[in-house]
């Protein structure tokens, strides 16, 4: 049995239509004056930066923009977003992206408030983040990370060539989650499919792992349903409303089974690979899940018959052997589904093999997964991934 346990939520969650218009509102409650509005560039020129400024300017305030975040963000802009926090004299930051763009919030907020590099903040035993990020407000403009509400950053150290987790505390979760789904309407048909894996593997690994209890299984597995019912909607329909709610919950549900705990093997192959080839995080998860699922079943038959439950599947009559492969069906065929790119299509190469399994190994999110993992064990999955490819 484990030792005592616990689970907290530091993050107000707020969501529904139209929900970004209250955002002056939810500021000045913060206590907010002049806040650092994070985002990339991409969210610039498309114009969609002025869902966030109108309604801090109609709300009377001031703030300042860091529009410089890029996907798989570098610890020089974090920095360097920290930089300007202190410089344009902010009193809180508002994350306003996908995951990229609200990791960096967060992770600007850490360096605000405790000083140094966020490199100086990489999780470690003892937690070397000491000081609550100032007040925070995330929205995501993807339905996947559910960075509005983790108690994660993932940050890439281009030197080492990894990408490093910062967190593991209350401390880095935003304040406020803002989730407003119309957001999302019309994200290109790749990103809902990679973002929404995203959110799937979130639940399954983390409903999975050696970490997991019982409040966030529930959010766990309420995620999974949310996933099968509404992302092949949303990847073929980009404005159906009710399918982008759908995935907006379940990208927060998803989220909020990470806890202060960690994933599995998935997220350490993806995460660690992802500082080897700059890939979409979302695209690269969702191709590892499936052969991942099929390693591990053998160590939680009973969570993953429930898993396949949770994505539809007719489990009635079966085994719990058989049933838990008909999750590990369930996901291959929406892999397929939703037409995530293979790994040879993202620049992978077989002979990579070695050195991605060393480092997913080194991973510190190898040590929640449901089954005994060595090097070889990741060997023999990346190999399945790459075979799956080739067919």
């Amino acid at each position: 049995m484990p030792k005592v346990r616990s689970f907290e939520i530091p993050t107000v969650m707020k969501h529904g239509l139209g929900a970004i218009q209250t955002l002056a509102d939810e500021a000045k409650a913060l206590g907010m004056k002049r806040p650092l509005v994070v985002t990339d560039g991409g969210i610039v020129k498309a114009g969609l930066v002025e869902r966030v400024t109108a309604p801090l300017k109609a709300g009377g305030l001031d703030f300042a923009v860091f529009d410089r975040v890029v996907p798989n963000p570098p610890i020089a802009i974090v920095d360097e977003g920290a930089d300007v926090y202190r410089r344009e004299r902010c009193d809180g930051v508002i994350g306003f992206g996908g995951g990229s763009s609200m990791d960096t919030a967060k992770s600007i907020g850490v360096v605000a408030a405790n000083g140094g590099s966020i490199l100086n903040y990489e999780w470690a035993d003892p937690q070397p983040i000491k000081q609550r990020i100032p007040p925070t407000i995330c929205i995501p403009t993807t339905a996947g990370t559910g960075s509005e509400v983790t108690l994660w950053a993932v940050i890439t150290d281009p030197k080492r060539k990894i990408k490093f987790n910062v967190g593991g505390t209350a401390a880095i979760g935003a304040w406020v989650a803002l989730i407003d789904p119309e957001l999302t309407l019309g994200l290109p048909p790749a990103v809902t499919a990679a973002t929404g894996m995203d959110a799937l593997a979130h639940a399954i690994e983390c409903y999975t792992c050696a970490y997991a209890q019982p409040l966030p299984d529930s959010t766990a597995l309420l995620a999974m349903e949310y996933v099968a019912k509404h992302l092949r909607v949303a990847f073929a329909q980009g404005a159906n409303v009710e399918a982008r709610y759908g995935m907006s919950m379940a990208a927060m549900l998803g989220a909020l089974a990470y806890g202060t705990e960690s994933a599995g093997a998935a997220h350490a192959m993806s995460q660690s690979a992802g500082g080897v080839h700059d890939v979409p995080h979302g695209a690269l998860t969702a191709r590892v899940l499936g052969p991942v699922m099929e390693f591990n079943y053998l160590g939680e038959p009973a969570k993953f018959a429930r898993i396949a439950q949770a994505l539809g599947e007719d489990i009635r009559g079966l085994s719990v052997w058989d049933a838990a492969e008909k999750a590990v069906e369930a996901v291959y065929r929406l892999t397929e589904e939703v037409e995530i790119p293979t790994l040879q299509e993202m620049g992978f190469q077989e002979e990579e093999i070695p050195h991605l399994a060393e480092i997913a190994f080194a991973d510190p999110q190898t040590i929640g997964n449901p089954r005994d993992l060595s090097k070889a064990s990741y060997v023999k999955i990346w190999q399945r991934t790459f075979e799956i490819g080739a067919h």
